[in-house]
């Protein structure tokens, strides 16, 4: 079932049931290909101004389709991102965040969550 605020039968349902199908292909439980597919359809809906409200990593963002093949053919570490780091830093009230690098920044946000 698609996401909410999507309508059955519209470019978004057949996107949906698309993303869906093409992971269960690859493996992928059900549970996790509903959730994967709901959060790229509703991300497509905030780039193209479908959404009533979106975040800012929404629209700003590289597309999910691009993104994911940047992303996955790269090598060295993969992971979160600076920014992600940096608002994960920033949620769980690490000092001295602004002024740390990527690896002090996920050093810091594990070493905090255990």
């Amino acid at each position: 079932m698609p996401p909410r605020g999507v309508k059955p039968g519209s470019k978004r349902a057949r996107q949906y049931e698309h993303i869906k199908d093409s992971l269960e292909d690859c493996g992928t439980s059900e549970d996790r290909a509903e959730e994967i597919a709901a959060r790229t359809v509703n991300k497509e809906k905030a780039r193209h101004g479908e959404s009533r409200t979106s975040s800012r990593t929404s629209t700003e963002d590289l597309s999910s389709g691009h993104r994911g093949g940047v992303r996955a053919h790269r090598k060295g570490p993969r992971g979160r991102t600076r920014d992600q780091l940096y608002n994960e830093a920033k949620h769980l009230g690490i000092k001295g965040r602004s002024k740390m690098r990527k690896a002090d920044l996920e050093r810091a946000v594990d070493a905090r969550k255990r």
